[in-house]
């Protein structure tokens, strides 16, 4: 199915359907039912952020350091925008200062994802200054992974075959170092950030504007020395989440750059998800979009999510011809996330919000089960469509 018969088919069918204010709206509601009970379950584990349920269905948290923590504190941000209830504040509040810490963690490229979601979220909205001075360390931090010789923030430590392996994943953290660029005005951290954007497009992406998952450069040379997966079903395939964690990142780039190539590059990403032969209909990708067994093969709800509010960013920057497709498409995935089928019943799931995530399968982690990303990213979706739907006051 080309791009274009997709849309129209999606138009046809969003047409007939619960009109789309009133999903997001019945989904926020939801969210925030969902992340009160949970709020209330973290408040008794101290240090600890919630991460997902294991095979048994048994509630698993990680502590700050795991690259995942920012996400909570960020999703209670997003739902005390949402309803201005001031339990949420309170509990973004406390959740957000259980990870003041890593502002000096500079042993993971992720701080972008701990920092920013969490304490990003809560500077937008409540403007506390003392957030500044976690936001501008932590950009600090993070800036001391960058490579020159390679161009790169290093992602993962040195092992046999990869000297400095850059994932994919990498370009979400560069929002806090153009945060930190437009707070402080030192350019090094807008340098890093384009730098670094710049040799991914060069070296991370395949002529059909796929993504390879990592590559490892030679720390002395620069040059690249492998191009593999660690996360996909082998080297060549496109592993669905890294796809749309480069579409969401150039998207992020171009808004805070204004430079071109990020948006070009960003749709390039788009047009090859939306037009791909394995794309389902419902928006939900397969895990890999060239995962053996399909259409058996599992979806990933997170996947999904993140695309959504990647499109519906995007769709704001694209020209006409482009920007309702996008639409068309994230509104497709709320719908369907917002569905039995991957919404969970009231209480259950661990009180997260969404089924059907898929975190490692070849490490058999985090298989078929609720993530913590995958909801924020969800939230942040439904935030942003119902923002397009809202008129500016």
């Amino acid at each position: 199915m080309t791009a274009g018969m997709l849309l129209l088919v999606l138009l046809s069918s969003c047409a007939k359907e619960k009109p789309i204010a009133k999903v997001i709206d019945e989904s926020l509601a939801f969210s925030a039912q969902q992340y009160s009970l949970m709020a209330g379950v973290m408040k008794e584990k101290p240090g600890q952020l919630p991460r997902t349920l294991n095979e048994k269905g048994e509630f698993i948290t990680a502590g700050p350091g795991w690259w995942t923590s920012g996400f909570f504190p960020g999703s209670l941000w997003y739902l005390y925008e949402y309803s201005k209830d001031e339990k949420f504040r309170i509990a973004a509040t406390e959740m957000t200062a259980r990870i003041e810490n890593e502002k000096n963690n500079k042993g993971t490229h992720d701080l972008g994802f701990m920092l920013f979601c969490s304490y990003g979220n809560g500077l937008r909205l409540t403007g506390e200054e003392s957030y500044n001075e976690v936001l501008l360390t932590g950009a600090r931090s993070l800036s001391t992974r960058f490579r020159p010789n390679v161009g790169c923030i290093q992602s993962w430590g040195s092992r046999p075959g990869w000297q400095c392996p850059v994932i994919i994943d990498n370009m979400m953290n560069l929002e806090l170092l153009l945060w930190a660029f437009n707070h402080s005005g030192d350019s090094s951290f807008y340098r890093i950030a384009v730098t670094h954007s710049d040799t991914t497009i060069k070296n991370h992406f395949r002529a059909d504007n796929s993504s390879y998952h990592v590559v490892s450069y030679d720390t002395i040379s620069g040059n690249v020395e492998a191009r593999q997966t660690h996360q996909g079903a082998a080297d060549e395939s496109a592993w669905a989440r890294g796809q749309v964690w480069g579409l969401y990142g150039y998207t992020v780039m171009y808004r805070e750059t204004g430079l071109e190539r990020y948006l070009d590059q960003a749709v390039k990403i788009a047009d090859f998800l939306i037009s791909h032969p394995n794309f389902p209909a419902d928006g939900v990708p397969y895990w890999d979009f060239n995962a053996p067994g399909i259409p058996d093969a599992l979806r990933d709800a997170s996947a999904a999510s993140i695309m959504a509010s990647a499109l519906i960013e995007l769709s704001r920057y694209a020209g006409e011809d482009k920007s309702a497709g996008y639409l068309a498409v994230a509104e497709r995935q709320i719908r369907t996330l917002s569905s039995p089928e991957y919404r969970a019943g009231a209480g259950e799931n661990g009180n997260f919000i969404l089924k059907h995530g898929v975190g490692h399968l070849p490490g058999n982690s985090e298989v078929d089960v609720p993530l913590t990303y995958g909801d924020y990213y969800f939230i942040e979706a439904l935030m942003r469509y119902k923002g397009l739907l809202t008129p500016a006051p």
